[in-house]
């Protein structure tokens, strides 16, 4: 385990480096991010708007989740790294800076909507607490799920548990064209539990207060 949580760290270095080196050269902008963000409100600016693939689920919070975690997603849909066939076509229709922007834009669209700041937290049953310290889970997203040890991890508080859900399961997918997800060190944590461990562990995250929302656009409300 040891082992594990210098390799974490040291990833999250070496990314945090890499972004900075990006960083030099993009300026990103929240005001030209959301003139951007027509092809994504579509399924994330309906509030309770589902998926039907991999399997019927709500589509993610994303306004209030750092920039820097949104960049990451969105590269990873683009270099394959996350499959899915919806997402891989609209983040490799994006540039860097078109990236920098949206993700500017859906970070600071969740700070307009509200913190958790102040709100209690119900306590996890004994099997979910087993499950959290069997997993590491406080090493990379912290001890309330709303703070992460890096801005490129994501916030899990009260995001959707059935996207969680789906979400842990492409970890433990492999050699599907369509779905998985191959980040290394979450493939490790997801494939210690079984998929019933998974959706118990996602129903709690979903109850925590959260920083995330999905902030209806004019057209939708």
């Amino acid at each position: 385990m040891k082992k594990l949580l210098s390799t974490i760290f040291a990833l999250a270095a070496f990314g945090g480096a890499t972004f900075a080196v990006q960083a030099q050269d993009i300026k990103a902008s929240a005001a030209a991010g959301e003139k951007k963000a027509a092809m994504c409100i579509g399924c994330h600016g309906i509030p309770g708007y589902q998926a039907s693939f991999p399997e019927v689920h709500k589509v993610p919070m994303i306004s209030g989740q750092g920039a820097k975690y949104i960049a990451s997603a969105l590269n990873a849909y683009k270099k394959g790294e996350r499959k899915h066939p919806t997402m891989k076509s609209i983040a490799t229709s994006l540039t860097d800076q078109d990236i920098a922007d949206l993700a500017a834009f859906y970070e600071e669209q969740g700070k307009k909507a509200g913190t958790a700041e102040g709100q209690s937290a119900p306590q996890p049953s004994e099997q979910v607490a087993k499950l959290i310290e069997q997993s590491k889970c406080n090493t990379c997203h912290g001890q309330n799920f709303n703070t992460p040890l890096d801005p490129s991890y994501p916030k899990l508080a009260g995001q959707h548990a059935d996207y969680l859900y789906v979400a842990l399961k492409a970890y433990q997918t492999a050699n599907n064209p369509q779905v998985g997800r191959a980040n290394p060190i979450m493939m490790g944590m997801a494939a210690q539990l079984t998929h019933a461990q998974l959706k118990e562990l996602a129903q709690y995250l979903a109850s925590l207060p959260s920083e995330l929302h999905t902030v209806p656009q004019a057209r939708f409300r």
